[in-house]
């Protein structure tokens, strides 16, 4: 087999065999097919798509072109959830814990901010001495002695994704959707994982822009999860304004745990609990949702939450300390509140530009390994359709440059749309795929 064939079979549109798709990411993964072939072929897969069947098979071989792990062995039932990226989603930080103190134990391996999209193992290294390099053997006896964990990807997890996506994201490949499909779950799949919840981000600050693109996402990556015999939903979820307050990773944790404390914004607060529920009824702790979300909020207002990401940050070296009293935390040396020049109703927070001016401020990095600032970030106050009175505090920044904090404020201040005419607030949600 030649791999110059495998990519004009698919340049001329036609079906790849299971042992074409093999072929090449078997190949890959060794070396032995080089970064221009790779390119070609993500670039025909970009223009002419996969069928079901493909996006399966290359999901599969992904998944097993490293470690696969079977955690039925260590816990009866785990439950993992993906959010496919977004501008203040901190919900790990939140659903994690709540889904483990309810009894269902939660073994995720999460990742790090790239571009205007933030990560969940840079918010939990605001604590100073959290591990987030748990090796595979360290993961599965934490989940089995406390049921939950959260640590950075094994590299022997799906390595073939990791060349992969680093390809991808240079050769302006990066939206098909059999390709980000087969990522995630190829990742899922390879964790080990009995049930998967989906939370498939859809807005202006989502890779996913508009709904129809989304849905298409989310019931591919069902299909692919329910073909493997993984319970798998998918939530369709709003992107186009920040979900919470806090965009920045100390700002994000501290966010986290006032909602861990029964308090945080509204709709934050209401995304954790849905996805929680959604992710006990999968685990077959409820019957259905609104159990779910029942016994999701018991735990949140009860203390228990709390008390799980407690343990969870004891665990990995955290210091507990900074739960205790997140005013420990590290703060930026500037931080200014921003005053609104108009009177009206909001009608865009505009998502990716408040997330790319964190990025600009220091709190995320456009290329991997770029070194962050965990202080620095933003405060939105309001939300869409909100009425907001001449001078009263519109956003907060946090900076330690002056600088980048006036090109800050200008930034954001075009990131808030106004209107004369009542506006409806946006949807937390679009639905579920299951």
């Amino acid at each position: 087999m030649r791999m110059v064939d495998v990519i004009v079979n698919k340049r001329d549109k036609h079906e790849l065999t299971q042992e074409e798709i093999k072929y090449f990411v078997e190949g890959y993964t060794r070396g032995e097919i080089p970064d221009y072939q790779a390119s070609a072929l993500a670039m025909a897969i970009l223009l002419n798509g996969m069928s079901s069947r493909e996006t399966k098979e290359l999901t599969l071989a992904m998944a097993h072109s490293g470690e696969v792990l079977d955690l039925s062995k260590v816990v009866p039932v785990t439950v993992d959830k993906h959010s496919t990226g977004g501008v203040g989603d901190k919900t790990s930080l939140v659903v994690a814990p709540t889904v483990s103190a309810c009894g269902l134990p939660v073994g995720k391996m999460s990742g790090r901010g790239l571009g205007f999209s933030g990560g969940t193992l840079d918010k939990l290294e605001s604590i100073p001495g959290f591990c987030v390099d748990l090796s595979t053997e360290e993961f599965i006896q934490q989940l089995k002695s406390i049921g939950i964990v959260l640590t950075g990807q094994s590299a022997d997890l799906a390595p073939a994704d990791g060349k992969l996506y680093a390809l991808r994201d240079v050769t302006g490949t990066v939206q098909s959707i059999p390709l980000i499909a087969s990522s995630i779950m190829s990742k899922k799949i390879a964790a080990g994982a009995q049930a998967i919840l989906l939370d498939v981000k859809v807005g202006l600050g989502a890779f996913m822009t508009n709904l129809e693109d989304a849905r298409k996402l989310a019931r591919m990556m069902v299909k692919i999860g329910t073909l493997v015999g993984r319970k798998t939903v998918a939530i369709l979820s709003d992107m186009n304004q920040p979900l919470g307050c806090a965009v920045g990773n100390s700002l994000e944790l501290q966010e986290a745990l006032d909602t861990l404390k029964g308090g945080g914004p509204h709709d934050f607060r209401e995304h954790c609990i849905l996805v929680s529920g959604l992710m006990l009824t999968l685990g077959g702790l409820v019957k259905n949702k609104l159990q779910g979300k029942k016994m999701a909020e018991q735990a949140l207002f009860s203390g228990k939450s709390l008390a799980r990401f407690r343990d969870l940050v004891q665990a990995q070296g955290g210091d507990v300390s900074y739960v205790d009293h997140p005013d420990r935390l590290a703060k930026a040396r500037l931080i200014v509140d921003v005053p609104s020049p108009h009177h009206g109703y909001l009608r865009e927070v505009n998502a990716r530009l408040v997330g790319e001016t964190a990025v600009l401020l220091g709190g995320g990095r456009e290329h991997k390994g770029d070194p962050i600032d965990h202080t620095v970030g933003v405060i939105i106050r309001h939300k869409v359709g909100e009425k907001v009175t001449a001078d009263d505090t519109l956003f907060t920044i946090h900076a330690n440059d002056e600088a980048k904090l006036e090109i800050a404020r200008q930034v954001l201040l075009d990131a808030h749309q106004w209107s004369e005419e009542r506006v409806m607030p946006l949807p937390l949600y679009y639905g579920t795929v299951s």
